[in-house]
């Protein structure tokens, strides 16, 4: 893959500064899908297998965006949302999930999600709502947005 052109994202081609996204989801294959797509755009992506592994992460970096699962053992993505919300609220959350149950929508943007999405999720459609996330988001380490 070594020399081919960065590929178009959004509405624009990833620069240097291109945004740093935690994708947080306790399945594997999944992980290393998005990791490989998100890659393959010029994003940097740092992947983690539950919301505690995720958490305990930004005590040494604070991402510009998280991809957040909703369905995980020992912590749920509402949990890491609302955690998220209370320590670090200008940090984007785009919820995606699986299991669409009654509400888990409403509840998910009521908690300040950037954007709800179904699994499978189209690439296109998951780039983009990283884009516009990260395009109207303050820079990462603010946290609380000040």
């Amino acid at each position: 893959m070594r020399g081919l052109p960065r590929l178009p994202y959004s509405h624009g081609v990833v620069t240097k500064a291109s945004p740093h996204v935690a994708v947080v989801d306790d399945e594997e294959p999944i992980r290393k899908a998005l990791m490989r797509l998100m890659r393959s755009v010029g994003l940097s992506v740092e992947t983690f297998a539950s919301g505690p592994e995720f958490l305990q992460s930004l005590d040494t970096r604070l991402p510009d965006c998280v991809v957040l699962d909703l369905h995980m053992p020992h912590m749920n993505g509402f949990g890491v949302q609302a955690h998220l919300a209370q320590k670090y609220a200008a940090l984007p959350v785009i919820i995606f999930t699986g299991h669409d149950l009654p509400n888990a929508r409403e509840r998910a943007m009521a908690g300040g999600a950037s954007a709800f999405l179904r699994k499978p999720v189209l690439d296109r459609i998951l780039l983009d709502a990283i884009s516009a996330a990260t395009s109207s988001a303050q820079p990462a380490g603010s946290p609380n947005g000040k």
